[in-house]
């Protein structure tokens, strides 16, 4: 369904917070000596996590841990050394390891090699982090619970043509060269809408109302940003939309993330799909989806856009011109998703399990 016709010119304690601990509990039994500098690098570099550091329950573990007992219980070669090796053998085997996730192919609890390949790579959590579909089902439905517990939603948003536009810095027209001397500093983010990325030899513009936007939509929805672009580009996005980690935190998924090429899916989403929207501009790139998307309107403020999408006009650069923040989209879908959040919690089903997202928004 499309909220808009597309035109050229016109948190305090969340369920993220119990769902990060629930994950870092399951990673942290798995990966328990680990060092100091091993997390900090994680803390530094989004909570990507190295692979290779984790030795699990290894044979040299339960050796340390037999020979321990033995020297306790009795002395060298008697019969009950046998018995008491035996019975730690069993207990640190202990049940039969479902194999929930893996890092490098070991599993995240045993430490088994694993050559099956099942399941979903979640890297933009941690870096070779894959979880099997009963994992991902158990996640998806402990968070589901600890997010409607705080009377949130799932809210996964595009960036480019939605939040904001980009352009390379070759691609400006002469009628552009003045946004140069225009660009805000990247020393207070906060505050600015227009970014020139040297770096990156790009320049962005920000949506007009992205900020309120931001700041009221995580109030009622846990909050993704999911791109098309490559993971650099999605995280310098995701810095200039929330330089102080308040609403995304590491929930950043770019293209390298997805399962199918050229499409996004809910797959690589830890919520479940009864409780999410998606603010889109491109429809296409949902199919499997199209009932949790509140198709955007375009936001073209460089003229490489217009050319993009084909228009043969002006852009709001060129008019030096931008969208109304109070009546602009990202205002006027605001209005939209705090109505969807009304009604799912406080119009529905009784049983909050029973409540679909998607029978809200289409609705008559």
């Amino acid at each position: 369904m499309s909220f808009v016709t597309d035109s050229p010119v016109h948190s305090s304690s969340t369920s993220s917070d119990d769902f990060a601990a629930l994950l870092d509990a399951e990673l942290e039994a798995a990966s328990s000596a680990s060092s100091p500098r091993e997390e900090a690098d994680s803390d530094n570099n989004h909570h990507e996590y190295d692979d290779t550091d984790d030795d699990f329950d290894s044979p040299s573990k339960k050796r340390s841990k037999t020979e321990k007992l033995e020297d306790i219980e009795e002395p060298q070669g008697s019969t009950t050394q046998v018995l008491v090796e035996e019975k730690i053998e069993v207990s640190l085997k202990g049940d039969i390891c479902k194999h929930p996730g893996s890092f490098g192919q070991m599993c995240i609890i045993c430490g088994q090699r694993l050559d099956d390949e099942s399941g979903v790579t979640f890297g933009y959590i941690h870096k070779g982090l894959r979880l099997g579909n009963d994992e991902i089902d158990r996640l998806r439905c402990t968070d589901m619970k600890n997010l409607l517990r705080h009377k949130k939603l799932y809210l996964v948003l595009d960036l480019d043509h939605t939040l904001l536009n980009s352009t390379q810095l070759m691609h400006l027209t002469p009628e552009e060269e003045y946004l140069k001397g225009q660009s805000d500093s990247l020393q207070d983010i906060s505050k600015n809408s227009l970014f020139m990325l040297d770096f990156m030899h790009m320049m962005t513009k920000l949506r007009p109302f992205v900020r309120t936007f931001l700041k009221e939509a995580s109030e009622m929805f846990e909050m993704y940003i999911y791109t098309m672009g490559d993971r650099s580009y999605a995280l310098e996005m995701a810095k200039l939309l929330d330089p102080r980690r308040e609403y995304f935190s590491g929930r950043v998924i770019s293209r390298e993330d997805g399962t199918q090429r050229h499409q996004k899916g809910l797959d690589v989403v830890l919520g479940q799909e009864s409780a999410v929207m998606i603010l889109d501009d491109t429809e296409n790139a949902w199919m499997k989806h199209k009932d949790n998307l509140i198709l955007m309107e375009r936001y073209h403020f460089f003229a490489s856009s217009c050319r993009q999408f084909g228009y043969n006009c002006k852009s709001l650069s060129q008019l030096k011109s931008d969208e109304s923040e109070p009546e602009g989209a990202l205002a006027s879908v605001l209005k939209v998703l705090r109505q969807i959040h009304h009604i799912f919690f406080d119009e529905l089903d009784p049983d909050l399990s029973n409540r679909d997202v998607r029978q809200v928004y289409f609705s008559p």
